[in-house]
């Protein structure tokens, strides 16, 4: 490693932070970069979490200084993600090949299909349905994001754990997975899914740090500097997704599960 090494990192892991908080895959991006840095594959599925950590607390940060924060739904699904999380980062030290690359590419495209198709059925909310606007003044400017009853099932929960595994094992794409959960299953709309997914990653994140620290696949220093590009761009993303709201985090979610998907296929 060399100093443009670190500073192409730093950058790169700005963009990924970015796209992480709005949608998801930017590990997706970052992975190849570090492989390509001669970083071995282990090294690089353990090191990212560093920076996974600084991006989605700096996100916290950045969701409530907003003013959105339900802290304790999200700590209730973390907790949930947890025992799938140490399972997964156990077996993800164990890998060494990339065949699961297809396996993502599958996954992604279901969800944008599921997305997609659920966005078409979705009727005007009935007269009976409670529906709360709520806007915020961010900068001087008016955001209104709706806000329906989020409906957290038994199944949901359960998803939860399979999606913690995932995280654990892989961790690129894992955005993609909780917001079809917490979006599509539960209800609950994109600004606050996003709120909701950067909390979860950041609680079981430590949890699979602490493993691949203890199978001694941590590059401490790249992960640091790795950390403080997605760590700005986990603050930046935040307030996108605020401001600009469910339209615009919708579009980049689309996009991202397409370039991500076709990138996979074709690996």
């Amino acid at each position: 490693m060399v100093w443009w090494h670190y500073l192409l990192l730093a950058g790169v892991g700005c963009i990924a932070g970015i796209l992480n908080v709005l949608a998801g895959g930017g590990s997706l991006i970052l992975m190849p970069i570090m492989v390509f840095l001669d970083i071995p594959g282990a090294v690089t599925n353990g090191t990212v979490r560093i920076a996974i950590l600084g991006q989605n607390l700096t996100a916290v940060a950045g969701f409530k200084q907003k003013g959105f924060s339900d802290y304790r739904l999200s700590l209730t699904l973390a907790l949930c993600a947890l025992p799938g999380t140490v399972i997964g980062a156990f077996l993800g030290t164990k890998l060494s090949n990339a065949w699961f690359n297809r396996v993502l590419a599958i996954i992604m495209l279901g969800v944008l299909v599921t997305m997609i198709l659920g966005n078409r059925k979705k009727k005007k909310p009935e007269p009976k349905e409670e529906e709360t606007s709520i806007s915020s003044s961010i900068d001087g400017n008016l955001s209104e994001t709706t806000v329906s009853e989020p409906s957290v099932s038994v199944t949901g929960y359960l998803l939860m754990v399979l999606a913690g595994f995932y995280g654990g094992f892989i961790q690129a794409g894992v955005g993609f997975i909780l917001i079809a959960i917490i979006h599509n299953l539960m209800n609950i709309d994109l600004v606050r899914t996003n709120m909701h997914k950067v909390f979860i990653v950041a609680v079981y994140t430590i949890a699979a740090i602490g493993i691949f620290a203890w199978q001694g696949q941590i590059w401490w220093l790249t992960g640091l500097i790795l950390m403080i590009g997605m760590s700005i761009g986990g603050w930046i993303g935040s307030n996108l997704a605020v401001n600009k709201g469910d339209a615009f985090i919708r579009t980049v979610l689309y996009i991202a599960l397409v370039c991500m998907s076709i990138k996979l296929l074709f690996m």
